[in-house]
């Protein structure tokens, strides 16, 4: 892959583990950032630009843990489905009527990433209460052309939070039937003056998959390269070794 190209050779860089992985917004980040990577995800990601075991992520880090091979292992990524808890999924739900509910998975992922004795974050959306909110980012933070806040619990270390960058308009589409331009696009659903597979791809900074729905679900990778860089920062101010 050219993206390792810039960076040491890979026997030298720390092992990461991408826990829900997708297909690889976070993970490619990392790479970005001075890691290797290994993924989990219970969905087939052809896509997914790194090595991963295929199977139920929550199941998988068990193993790991039984096993002794999550020593491998010097950070962990994990980014559980969002939909319990969330607002707008909670919102959207009692307005259609469909009364869904989606299992919580946050707190048994923290409570198995904590027995792991690892340095670890959490990724979640703007509207869940169950993470601690340590670091939260937004598109505007690094130039590009999505919102997308994220809130991240730090289990483990600290991370900085950087300022907020003010936004500098709206997000192009339609409101309650009305439309607005604006310089970013809505990276979630269909339709609606939704933008298209190339501007999806453009305002993520994401190449490696044209599949919306992996599009939408990821995090744009600049958010876990300055994760990624802020570890490894505080691991060479404590003079440790990641």
């Amino acid at each position: 892959m050219t993206q390792l190209t810039t960076f040491r050779r890979d026997g030298e860089r720390p092992l990461l583990l991408d826990l829900f992985s997708c297909a690889g917004g976070a993970a490619m980040g990392y790479l970005r950032a001075g890691f290797r990577v290994h993924g989990c995800d219970i969905a087939h990601r052809p896509n997914y630009p790194f090595p991963y075991h295929r199977g139920d992520a929550l199941t998988y880090l068990a193993h790991l843990i039984t096993t002794g091979e999550i020593e491998r292992y010097r950070f962990v990524h994990a980014s559980p489905p969002c939909q319990h808890g969330c607002a707008l999924t909670v919102g959207t739900n009692a307005s259609q009527g469909w009364g869904r509910t989606h299992v919580d998975l946050v707190a048994p992922t923290r409570a198995l990433l904590d027995r792991t004795g690892l340095p670890y974050v959490i990724e979640q959306p703007n509207g869940r209460a169950e993470i601690r909110k340590d670091l939260t980012l937004c598109g505007e933070m690094f130039g590009l052309g999505v919102i997308r806040h994220r809130n991240f619990e730090a289990g483990g270390w600290t991370v900085p939070q950087p300022a907020h960058v003010p936004h500098r308009g709206r997000v192009r589409g339609y409101r309650h039937g009305q439309y607005y331009d604006g310089p970013y696009v809505a990276a979630y659903g269909n339709g609606g003056g939704k933008p298209t597979i190339s501007e999806l791809q453009a305002a993520m900074g994401i190449t490696w998959t044209d599949v919306r729905e992996e599009l939408t679900e990821a995090i744009p990778p600049a958010y876990s390269e300055h994760i990624g860089r802020a570890f490894l920062a505080s691991r060479a101010a404590l003079g440790v070794a990641a």
